[in-house]
């Protein structure tokens, strides 16, 4: 193929110095031996470009195109592993926003557990409260009732004594207050 261009470019050249007949100055006159020195320096120039120019050019050409060619081939090997990341980075969020959804709903459910717990401890706490409130109401109502039959009592022996206008002895006084604390006691419970 470089032989092909070569000898093509040789005739192109000598192309003008054979069109040119006439004795005229010419920039293309010229005889054989010009032609022949012009086409072997043509010649030189071409060897020398091709082998000192042209080839390291190609080489620094190829160099280039292999650059670029390796630059996409990593950019689009960096681009998939980029979209496997972003994939993975994804999948991961999902995975957190499910995690943390879930334990959302567990410390409801905890909360549900501890408030249901509390509410009952305190019902429980609350009934044991009425019930001390309810012996304590029964002890001190026994309490008074008693005070009452003795101030009773007492108060009858004295009308008694005023009216039988004697004085009674601390005995009989005792024994007294006894038998209507326990008269009132029968009356009561009949």
């Amino acid at each position: 193929m470089k032989r092909i261009s070569l000898s093509v470019l040789v005739v192109l050249m000598a192309a003008p110095v054979l069109a040119a007949g006439g004795d005229e100055e010419n920039i293309f006159a010229g005889d054989l031996g010009n032609m022949v020195w012009t086409v072997l320096i043509f010649g030189a120039v071409l060897f020398v470009l091709g082998k000192f120019a042209w080839g390291p050019l190609l080489n620094s050409l190829q160099e280039r195109e292999r650059f670029i060619r390796e630059s996409l081939e990593k950019a689009d090997t960096d681009r998939q592993s980029a979209e496997e990341r972003l994939k993975e980075y994804s999948d991961k969020l999902d995975e957190a926003r499910a995690e943390a959804t879930g334990i959302v709903e567990e410390g409801r459910r905890d909360a549900d557990v501890v408030r249901a717990r509390i509410e009952e401890e305190a019902r429980a706490e609350s009934e044991k409260m009425i019930e001390r409130a309810k012996r304590e109401i029964e002890i001190a109502t026994q309490t008074a009732v008693k005070e009452l039959y003795t101030t009773s009592a007492t108060l009858a022996t004295d009308m008694a004594s005023r009216i039988v206008e004697k004085d009674l002895s601390a005995e009989d006084h005792d024994r007294l207050i006894a038998e209507s604390i326990a008269r009132l006691g029968e009356t009561e419970t009949n």
